[in-house]
């Protein structure tokens, strides 16, 4: 751990020694926030940062970003409401969503917003009528191996589809100016944004050809937290970017937009929570049952498929340890946090001690449910 990391963590127990709230909650140290901006700012310091605001909508986080030089990308007609609440300014941030509500996409164009994203000919129709003259970026698909977290099929189009359809822009009045592309959610693997950003040199040159010049490239979001399993640091990544784009783009390259989520926020969090139940459900089970008042349904989404892997944290750390399973508290069989992952927790674990969950402040309290089995969502507390 870092010493920063260390400063951070030391922050936010403090916090929960001070204010014992109940639990589970998630705790968001907003320096972190602020330091992770201006890293990648001074690494890529001619790119546009948007930060995703899914990844943690909390007010204070997204305030504390709006005071720096950062814009933000938005999914949904709620994120727009909470920014211009906030008094961010139109200028400063992006529909990005690319399936959104006809509504939504002309209320969004009403309130001064200029830049939408699609990736495909019916989203094209929408923001045609909805939205005229509108600046728009076509995504395209990649494969995204080495992402913990893919986001591939359900998003973007084939390279050949995205020309097309970005002529087919000009032509419905729209202003098409450049591409994005998402190689996936905490993407361990930085070579991925080379492969992508060559395959959109390929479509920028087929454009051209076909009369119409880009001049945006938006590399997405994927930039990792530090889970588990150990990541290359940021230069690596912003080192990598930087040389696919002098390579394939050479000296007439697009400008740039990067949409990091959980790079921003990830660290900068813990989700606490408490052990309900310790079990065994058999006189020869070898793995005790560890039940916690946070799940998949109330915190702990992106634990599906045990795909993000938190780092763990309990009083007893140090001690004797053996094998668990970990489970949420809802009655849904599909609340097992983690059974394949190897995880172990110390034999000394008591019904009522802390367990802690590290980088946890990204895709946490924005991937809890409302009220499932009666549980409410996570409380957030930025420091």
């Amino acid at each position: 751990m870092t010493p920063e990391a260390a400063a951070a963590l030391a922050r936010m127990d403090r916090h929960l020694q001070d204010t014992t709230p109940a639990t589970p909650c998630v705790v968001i140290d907003l320096a972190t926030v602020r330091a992770r901006f201006a890293a990648l700012q001074a690494l890529l310091p001619d790119a546009r940062i948007l930060y995703a605001v899914k990844a943690n909508p909390a007010a204070p986080v997204i305030a504390a970003l709006a005071a720096l030089a950062c814009a933000f990308d938005l999914a949904s007609a709620g994120e727009i409401d909470r920014c211009v609440g906030l008094g961010i300014g139109a200028d400063r941030v992006c529909f990005g969503n690319t399936i959104k509500r006809e509504s939504d996409i002309a209320r969004a164009h009403a309130l001064g917003i200029d830049l939408f994203a699609f990736d495909s000919a019916g989203e094209l129709d929408k923001l045609a009528r909805a939205a005229p003259g509108a600046r728009v970026f076509c995504r395209i698909s990649v494969h995204g191996r080495g992402a913990e977290w893919p986001l591939t099929r359900k998003f973007g189009c084939a390279p050949r589809m995205a020309t097309e359809l970005l002529v087919l822009a000009r032509a419905r009045g729209l202003r098409p100016v450049g591409l994005s592309f998402h190689v996936g959610s905490q993407q361990v693997d930085p070579n991925q944004w080379a492969i992508a950003i060559g395959t959109a040199a390929e479509v920028f040159r087929a454009c051209r050809r076909g009369g119409v010049a880009l001049e945006l490239l938006n590399i997405g979001g994927g930039l990792p937290a530090q889970y588990r399993t150990p990541v290359p640091p940021l230069t690596v990544y912003t080192a990598t970017i930087l040389a696919a784009l002098h390579r394939h783009f050479g000296g007439s390259q697009p400008a740039l937009m990067v949409e990091p989520g959980r790079y921003m926020v990830g660290d900068a969090g813990m989700l606490r929570s408490q052990v309900l139940l310790i079990a065994r459900h058999g006189n020869h089970d070898d793995r005790r049952w560890v039940y916690l008042d946070a799940g998949r349904y109330n915190g702990l989404a992106e634990t599906q498929g045990e795909s993000i892997r938190y780092r763990l944290r309990t009083p007893h750390d140090g001690t004797a340890a053996e094998p668990v399973i970990l489970a949420g508290p809802t009655c849904d069989s599909t609340d097992i946090i983690y059974d394949r992952a190897g995880y172990t927790l110390p034999l000394a674990l008591a019904i009522g001690d802390s367990v802690d969950f590290l980088s946890a402040g990204a895709y946490t309290a924005s991937y809890a449910s409302v009220e499932f089995n009666g549980f409410p969502p996570l409380a957030t507390y930025c420091l």
